[in-house]
């Protein structure tokens, strides 16, 4: 079995695919520790009854897991998650910060909350549970950090400013991840998964194109997702960090890093006059606005 011997976290493991990273990693030899507040998908509300379900299913599957029931927002909340897996199994081997809310609203009627919400839950919650374990990751010599972005972040989408924003800022972390716990054989990676959940059901799909893609999702199991998340937190995938991965169906993607493509250079410095002189011509086909049709964004970023 791949992760034998290996303690993980996986947060919102209590439904979609945190529940099928939960299953495989189990079903692959880990004891896990299944953290889910029961949370409605704007947040909301909470139920153990939803990481107890899954908890119960890897032990009728003859695994090991344990139930954790606290949110991911606040540094208290996940040393909470951490000290879950460190009294039951003694040492925690792999994070995957899954937890997720939506808030979906156009830029210019979000609200402050919403805007909040979805920040905390995502960026400031895989903040919590990560900087918890460091320590102990760090102690113990290694390590695998497993991080969720998505498309609406690294592409973008209509409606969800704060949903991009938090899955961006997780792709500047991981990789900040990645840099600080190098020498202590940690890795850090992030996936951008392409499946049907709950969440993906609360989208609008007033626009066709919107609903187009959004039907495209149901063909999409949330089971594709767990093998590349198995796969990273085990002991042969050492040497692959601060890496991008999309999972699209039986697809798995690695996107590029952002890096120069082109330049110029003044002696005598710029001026705007000069930039409106040169800087479309010198750039080319490298430079051009955002086209917000349907046809530039070919993976469905709204997941």
């Amino acid at each position: 079995m791949l992760l034998e011997n290996k303690v993980a976290i996986v947060t919102g493991a209590g439904r979609g695919i945190g529940r099928e990273i939960a299953l495989l990693m189990a079903k692959e030899g880990a004891r896990v520790v299944v953290n889910d507040l029961g949370a409605e998908a704007d947040g909301k509300g909470e139920s153990r009854s939803v990481a107890d379900q899954v908890v119960s299913e890897i032990e009728a599957l003859g695994g090991t897991a344990v139930a954790n029931y606290d949110s991911v927002v606040g540094l208290e909340n996940g040393q909470r998650i951490v000290a879950t897996a460190l009294e039951r199994f003694g040492r925690v081997d792999v994070v995957v910060n899954n937890a997720g809310i939506l808030r979906d609203r156009m830029l210019f009627n979000m609200s402050e909350e919403e805007w909040d919400a979805v920040v905390d839950v995502h960026l400031k919650g895989t903040f919590s549970v990560t900087r918890a374990a460091a320590p102990h990751l760090r102690k113990q010599n290694s390590g695998r950090l497993i991080h969720f972005t998505s498309t609406a972040g690294l592409i973008g989408n209509v409606g969800q400013a704060n949903y991009g924003a938090a899955k961006m800022g997780i792709v500047g972390f991981s990789k900040i991840c990645a840099l600080d716990l190098a020498r202590y054989n940690v890795t850090s990676n992030v996936i951008a998964p392409f499946a049907w959940t709950r969440l993906i059901a609360t989208i609008p799909t007033d626009d066709p194109a919107q609903a187009q893609r959004v039907e495209k999702l149901k063909r999409m199991s949330p089971a594709h997702i767990a093998p590349l998340v198995c796969y990273l937190a085990s002991d042969d995938a050492q040497g692959i960090t601060g890496q991008i991965f999309g999972v699209r169906g039986k697809e798995i993607m690695l996107f590029s890093q952002p890096r120069p493509i082109r330049s110029i250079i003044s002696e005598e410095g710029w001026t705007p006059e000069k930039l409106k002189a040169m800087l479309k011509g010198a750039f080319g086909t490298a430079f051009y606005g955002l086209d917000t049709s349907p046809s530039v964004f070919p993976y469905d970023p709204i997941v």
